[in-house]
């Protein structure tokens, strides 16, 4: 594994407001080295930009400020001096979510004031802002201002929330901007703008250090602004699993007054496809700051809480549930099947206070030895609460041997709790133990500083049964997978159609088709992958289990073969020599034919592609499904056939 590296070039143009041509006043255009992206600049009693591409115009006069204790930063502005920089980078992530290189250019255009700085950055695929403050001790901040002015109706693509307490698993909701009013719910990032222009635009926010998630609330009729979480001052008991704020600040920060604020970027697509391929977050994240990478190991894992660790049949000679036994058959499995982790989720310790004691009916040290004779290590599931009140168990957890850990009901992303997720990360990697976030806010950065933290949950996965549909989660590749690494955990054996669903755990089910199940481990993106279902059902079905524990979590290369936010996703996904395919589909076609080109694969060379489709029967019995070989070859067309809630799974070798 190699560190992230940033091997950049730039061209710097320094300008002053006697520039010329390029500021007219106090007016500056900027543009993507391609041109196609273009924003202009109007300094006046606020600092207003506008935003077009192709032509079009997408934002009107957005414009933004940072409001502190003693005054407004982008109120009024003087600009003292501005200058431009265009850069190329190539940057290699530590866990590589989509491609193993990014190669990345962007002009950099940097606006200087008295005492603070924003800073623009133009890609061909998106643009970034953030204040730079150059003040001595400590600031508060009390607002911080983004607006964005849609110039005609627009559909929002968000996930709202009646408060800033939530996990940020709320299904999506589609609401016209010219609807949203300022009393409706708020809405978490990433958002997903849908101009009506040909355009969509993707918005959330990077490096995020010391400083509250961003909200959107509409700004009444076509507007759109930030919204943000007072800091907690102090708290109260809230039972086992969380505390709740009994005092608030009035501010939303209270920070160092030498410091970069947080990216706010927006991802802007000609073509869904490329959301799907987009590394927005990556590209302006900070580098890891861990110098010994070679422990973090990213991997699948068996997952007992989704099944009720509830394995049966002839093979289970002991009484199943939380305990050695039961974990010792999870090993197993894991181990057959090449798996590297399994989760120990709530069970498995005595109480949810103490993550000393285990439950005396499981041995925390006997099956980490089991499982290092297996090659497959434990993740063991705690409260936020727990590991607050006991941040000395990551020493513990690794004298035990224990490789990672599994965080919960943290539901909320204020600045206090943006600070313990990165305590907690940072402390984890003093004990070489990776992280999982659930209950958890977006990916924004911290991922890449710290590699050990391998995925957030933040979404709306398959924990939700029946309340998990394909048409919600047809918009997690362009929306949340879009931003990071998602614990969906999927995995399902038990497949069914809306209208025939049923289920609950130990016997737990999906919508969607046995082969869109397959398809989720190719199209979703997590460092730590889950198995969810039952090995039981797992053995019973050897074809579809010895394909998903084949697919890598991490990736050479990505391509987008066919994409339509909402309605369908094909992508394919190269390691090493291998490619696979994954494909999904939602409910509102009884069939979709997909035509795709191998056009990925290398010419002269013939390959083997086995692949998973959709049965005959798979739109009214979701089990249903094929598994059938071919030859294929550069340039070679196929049609790919899924019926509604279906999906397509194969490898090419």
């Amino acid at each position: 594994m190699k560190f992230t590296h940033r091997m950049t070039a730039s061209l710097l143009l320094l300008c002053s407001l006697s520039a010329g041509s390029f500021a007219q006043g106090r007016q500056i255009d900027f543009t993507s080295p391609d041109g196609q992206l273009k924003l202009h600049f109007n300094l006046a009693d606020k600092i207003y930009y506008s935003v077009a591409a192709g032509g079009k115009e997408l934002l009107k006069e957005n414009h933004l400020g940072l409001t502190l204790a003693n005054g407004t930063l982008g109120e009024n502005p003087k600009l003292v001096a501005w200058h431009t920089i265009k850069k190329q980078e190539t940057i290699t992530p530590l866990v590589p979510m989509k491609f193993s290189t990014v190669n990345t250019e962007y002009n950099d255009l940097q606006m200087d004031f008295k005492g603070y700085s924003v800073e623009f950055r133009a890609y061909n695929d998106g643009f970034a802002y953030r204040f730079i403050l150059k003040q001595k001790g400590d600031v508060e901040v009390m607002n911080e201002d983004l607006t964005l002015n849609f110039p005609q109706e627009a559909l929002l693509h968000l996930q709202q929330s009646g408060g800033f307490r939530t996990s940020y698993e709320e299904p999506y909701r589609h609401v016209s901007s010219t609807q949203w009013k300022p009393e409706d719910h708020i809405a978490t990032l990433p958002a997903l703008i849908d101009t009506k222009q040909d355009y969509k635009i993707l918005v959330s926010e990077s490096d995020l250090h010391d400083y509250p998630c961003m909200f959107l609330k509409s700004g009444g009729s076509n507007v759109a602004q930030a919204t943000f979480p007072k800091t907690p001052l102090e708290f109260g008991p809230d039972g086992d699993r969380s505390l709740k704020i009994t005092k608030a600040a009035d501010y939303i920060a209270k920070t160092t007054g030498t410091r970069n604020f947080p990216w706010r970027y927006f991802v802007v697509a000609h073509d869904d496809k490329q959301l799907l391929e987009n590394t927005m977050n990556l590209r302006l994240a900070g580098p890891s700051v861990l110098k010994d990478v070679s422990w973090i190991k990213p991997g699948k894992a068996s997952w007992e809480w989704w099944n009720g660790a509830a394995p049966y049949g002839p093979d289970v000679n002991f009484v199943s549930g939380f305990n050695t036994d039961t974990y010792k058959y999870f090993i197993d499995f894991a181990s057959k099947y090449g798996i590297q982790y399994i989760v120990m989720d709530e069970g498995w310790a005595k109480t949810t206070e103490d993550p000393f004691t285990a439950n005396p009916n499981v041995d925390v040290k006997e099956l980490v030895k089991y499982g290092n004779s297996k090659n497959v290590h434990i993740v063991l599931w705690l409260t936020w609460l727990c590991v607050h009140n006991h941040m000395e168990l990551f020493k513990t957890f690794e004298e035990w041997g224990v490789k990672g850990v599994k965080i919960d009901f943290m539901d909320r992303s204020d600045q206090w709790m943006v600070n313990y997720y990165e305590n907690v990360v940072k402390e984890a990697a003093k004990h070489h133990i990776v992280v999982d976030f659930h209950g958890a806010f977006k990916p924004a950065g911290l991922e890449f500083t710290y590699p050990n933290l391998l995925s957030y949950e933040g979404v709306r996965g398959m924990e939700q049964m029946g309340g998990c549909t394909p048409d919600n989660s047809l918009y997690l590749p362009f929306m949340r997978n879009a931003v990071g690494p998602m614990d969906y955990t999927p995995g399902a054996m038990f497949s069914m159609q809306p209208e025939d669903y049923a289920s609950e755990r130990p016997n737990a089910g999906s919508i969607g088709t046995r082969a869109y199940q397959m398809a989720l481990f190719v199209v979703f993106e997590s460092g730590i992958q889950m198995l969810a279902d039952n090995p039981t059902l797992y053995y019973r079905n050897p074809d579809c289990t010895e394909f998903i524990a084949s697919v890598p979590v991490t990736w050479d290369e990505t391509s987008a073969l066919a994409a339509d936010a909402g309605q369908l996703d094909v992508v394919a996904k190269r390691k090493g020599d291998k490619w696979f395919i994954g494909g999904i589909t939602n409910n509102q076609e009884k069939t979709r034919d997909v035509n795709i080109n191998f056009s990925f694969l290398q010419p002269g060379k013939t390959y083997t592609m086995t692949y998973f489709e959709d049965g005959i029967n798979a739109g009214h019995q979701a089990m249903d499904y094929r598994k059938k070989t071919i030859q294929v070859k550069r340039g070679d067309n196929f049609t790919i056939h899924m019926v509604r809630n279906g999906g397509f799974a194969g490898v090419i070798e």
